[in-house]
């Protein structure tokens, strides 16, 4: 057995050779491990900043979706889920909806434009049914849900071909063709003697508004329509063309039932008048936009009071000035002075004096529409008035409706050119309610001043335009006849809707519907109280041929923008804060 030598040589070896081995290591081994490394870690670096494909083209965070099956079906989705939310809205027994916006505001409401624009929608495609809706509002006033629920169909049958095979171009091309065809049919269908009528007219234009009014109010048409048509009459201009909607205002207050609505020729101001006089009858008027008050200079001044004689001059002084000016406005025969701003202490003492009525409206745009009901012109600030700047009133009055004091202005044979509705309703959400039920009827008088045909309505029309299309599709050779075929199936969608909506047998009436068309009745229509298929000239439901044209003209358009996406490229959002996550509730 051989034991270790514990003498200093044996340790000085040892050290030696554990020197010679880091000396290897920092010459030699070290610098090319160091080396090999670094060139790995390059290689792997340049093949991470150039990225392959699209990656290497949009900054990181972007999202792509391409082909059918990612791009195409799940635009269609997305815009058939929002046809079914506004669907059962549809027609006269329509479905109420209950929407919460983003400022915890409630709506209870069957109007689809009001339902489409508290929803916020994000959806890129889904939102192009939204503006097609938008569109349809503003330039008719009604048909919005008739765009987006046809438009839903419509996607939903573009759906099944393209499962069938067809390709998105062949379907785009079907469906244009169908549509120029329904223009076609649609103006065969016009009720003859329609194109001319006698805008003045009452019982033409309540004949012609009823069927917007009931989709909104329905059973409250009969009180409603008489009201808006002699609203809108009151304020025809001379020439019918340029009928403004703005000229028919909306007042609302709670409290009484629908009996007590009434219209005011002239305008209705929530608040009471600033001094005492409450009711004056045949006035002038002088409108002051920039309040009644003394005016301050522009440049800062300094005055030096030296004893208590000068102080009391310098405020009688002040006193006199007020007094010449409102004795100026008194002089010229003026009885009402509409403030567009504060009204001063002073000037309302020296008003009261010389028994001048002080009315205060904040809002510019109240006041440019009362100087449009007086042929006022608005004055910059208090002093002489001209003759011609006064504007005139049958009776201004304050009255108490419904525990709220209100002001109204009545001008009856002046330029009555603003009329207002005055609505009374048990809460606010039936005050909305039956303001939108107004400006669609408003709506539809200015669109039946330009073009006043009409076509039968109660889903007359629809029946129709799918029976006659499904005939044209037949005589078409190539693969794009699916595609009117289709777009003749979709048009079932409305009278199917209707019946089910009122809770009816929608197969049942649909195929009665057929069969009297068939035979040559054109104008067999749904009558829903019944639960049975009438003639719609019998019932006098019709409806504007500039509605149906409109709305089926954007829905066609809106289908073919959203066929024709075949990819989606989102680009990273903007930077900014992102919304705080809230905290989940305890469970106690």
């Amino acid at each position: 057995m051989f034991l270790p030598c514990v003498c200093g040589g044996g340790r000085r070896k040892a050290r030696r050779r554990r020197r010679r081995i880091s000396c290897c290591d920092e010459q030699n081994w070290e610098p090319r491990d160091r080396c090999s490394s670094l060139q790995k870690s390059t290689k792997t670096m340049g093949l991470q900043t150039q990225p392959y494909g699209i990656q290497g083209m949009l900054k990181e965070g972007h999202k792509h979706l391409s082909g059918l099956d990612e791009a195409v079906v799940k635009n269609i989705d997305a815009c058939k889920q929002l046809s079914t939310i506004t669907r059962t809205s549809l027609g006269p027994n329509g479905m109420n909806k209950m929407v919460i916006n983003h400022l915890d505001k409630l709506f209870v409401t069957s109007d689809t434009a009001t339902i489409v624009n508290e929803l916020e929608i994000q959806h890129p495609a889904a939102k192009i049914l939204v503006l097609a809706g938008k569109a349809q509002q503003e330039e008719i006033g009604d048909g919005a849900n008739l765009v987006v629920s046809f438009a839903g169909e419509l996607l939903q049958g573009a759906e099944d071909l393209i499962r069938m095979g067809l390709h998105p171009s062949e379907i785009i091309i079907g469906y244009t063709k169908a549509i120029n065809k329904v223009v076609q049919i649609l103006e065969d269908m016009v009720e003859k003697g329609s194109e001319t009528m006698d805008v003045r007219n009452k019982d033409e234009v309540i004949l012609r508004m009823k069927a917007a009014v009931a989709s909104k109010q329905y059973g409250q048409e009969d009180i409603l329509c008489p009201l808006i048509a002699d609203a809108c009459i009151q304020v025809c201009p001379k020439n019918p063309v340029n009928f403004n909607v703005d000229n028919v205002r909306v007042a609302k207050l709670v409290g009484g039932g629908l009996h007590n609505c009434t219209t005011v020729r002239g305008m209705v101001l929530k608040g009471d008048t600033v001094g005492s006089i409450k009711k004056i009858d045949k006035a002038k008027v002088v409108v002051i936009a920039g309040g009644v008050d003394t005016t301050a200079t522009e440049t800062k001044g300094t005055v030096l009071i030296h004893s208590a004689e000068q102080l009391e001059n310098y405020a009688k002084t002040e006193e006199a000035k007020v007094e010449e000016l409102i004795k100026a406005v008194a002089d010229s025969g003026a009885k009402v002075i509409v403030s567009g701003a504060a009204v001063g202490e002073m000037a309302l003492h020296f008003c009261e004096r010389y028994k001048i009525m002080v009315l205060k409206i904040g809002s510019k745009f109240e006041l440019r529409r009362f100087c449009r009901t007086t042929g006022a012109v608005a004055l910059l600030k208090l002093g002489a008035v001209n003759p011609d700047d006064l504007g005139y009133v049958d009776s201004i009055s304050v009255e108490e409706i419904g525990g709220a004091r209100v002001t109204v202005v009545r001008n009856e044979q002046g330029g009555n050119s603003v009329t207002t509705v005055l609505l009374r309703g048990s809460t606010d959400s039936i005050l909305d309610d039956l303001e939108r039920a107004v400006d669609d009827g408003v709506n539809t008088y200015k669109a039946l001043c330009k073009d006043s045909r009409i076509v039968p309505g109660a889903a007359a029309t629809e029946i129709e335009l799918a029976r006659k299309l499904k005939e044209f599709s037949f005589s078409e050779t190539g693969l794009d006849q699916y595609a009117i075929g289709k777009f003749a199936e979709s048009f079932e969608m409305i009278p199917k809707t209707l019946a089910e909506n009122a809770g009816l047998n929608a197969m049942e009436i649909i195929s009665t519907l057929y069969a009297d068309h068939a035979n040559g009745n054109v104008k067999v229509g749904i009558d829903l109280e019944e639960g049975a298929c009438k003639d719609v000239s019998t019932l006098k439901i019709w409806d504007l041929f500039v509605t149906k044209y409109h709305a089926l003209k954007y829905a066609a358009d809106a289908v073919c923008t959203v066929l024709r996406v075949d990819q989606i490229i989102m680009s990273k959002p903007a930077g900014g804060p992102g919304r705080r996550d809230q905290q989940p509730m305890d469970e106690d």
